[in-house]
């Protein structure tokens, strides 16, 4: 299955996301995206840093206390860990999952629950895993 085939069958088809984009781990290259869904090279670098943030003594990461930029829009940051990162804006929200060499960039609206969401991210991104990806 092509990278566009993810975005497009895998995760937006679903109605549980309506724009997803999928990054290489290092956020440098874009291997495929929504239309229109634009995540500009300084918030895909916003990223990359929240994965890097090992957290304070406490756990809490940078990013949880500035919220995270994406597709224009700022986000407040709900979970952060090595793997997945979580935000909302009112009623809407992404959600964003590492696998070993790929970054599942999406977004949500207002109608859907985010654990639904979150749900549909994070199995694609365990099938990518155990893909070797």
């Amino acid at each position: 299955m092509s990278w566009q085939a993810y975005v497009d069958t895998s995760l937006v088809a679903t109605g549980n996301l309506d724009k997803a984009a999928i990054f290489n781990s290092e956020g440098t290259s874009v291997w495929a995206a929504s239309p229109g869904f634009n995540v500009a090279p300084a918030e895909i670098k916003e990223i990359i840093t929240a994965y890097k943030d090992k957290g304070d003594a406490s756990g809490l990461k940078q990013v949880q206390t500035t919220g995270l930029h994406v597709a224009g829009e700022r986000f407040i940051v709900l979970k952060a860990d090595e793997r997945s990162l979580y935000g909302r804006k009112g009623k809407e929200g992404i959600v964003i999952v590492k696998t070993n060499q790929a970054i599942l960039v999406t977004h949500y609206g207002e109608t859907v629950q985010p654990g639904v969401a979150a749900n549909t991210v994070e199995q694609l991104a365990d099938y990518l895993i155990n893909v070797g990806y």
